[in-house]
């Protein structure tokens, strides 16, 4: 079950626009592909991987994308504006036998489009923690909530 990097954080904004061309005109990132979520998102790219993800924030976010990633903070400013910290990792069945065993309440979600299987858990800050897994290892396995199912 291990982790092998990070990989992306998600920005949450009051401005969609704004923070795209910033991220684009003084980083350098390109905006990329990204799924369907059902709710306002891009992607970042540094060369072919993103980095990025950036979604509206505040209190008026869509209901999808508070059933499907939550918010636990309505910030649009400062750090509380990162909602998550998503890394890549393998051995799914593993991880999810180590969450129960060690009593870690996780959600289960999938993005049919782009072939991942996702765990969502909390640190003991309060930090929501994205685990990716490839579709292969989630054989069998069905997502209290996938993407592909939210209404548009």
């Amino acid at each position: 079950m291990p982790l092998s990097h990070i990989e992306h954080f998600l920005l949450q904004t009051a401005d969609m626009e704004k923070t795209r061309a910033w991220y684009v005109d003084v980083l350098g990132m390109r905006v990329g592909p990204n799924p369907d979520f059902k709710f306002p998102v891009f992607w970042l790219y540094l060369g072919d991987k993103d980095v990025v993800h950036v979604t509206e924030g505040g209190a008026k976010v869509s209901e999808n994308r508070k059933r499907y990633v939550g918010q636990e903070s309505q910030a649009t400013h400062g750090s509380g504006a990162i909602d998550h910290l998503a890394f890549r990792a393998t051995g799914l069945r593993d991880m999810i036998a180590h969450l129960k065993e060690l009593g870690v309440d996780f959600k289960q979600r999938q993005v049919d489009d782009q072939g991942l299987y996702q765990l969502f858990m909390f640190d003991p800050n309060g930090v929501k923690i994205e685990l990716n897994y490839a579709k292969a290892e989630a054989e069998g396995l069905r997502a209290e909530v996938m993407a592909s199912q939210l209404p548009a």
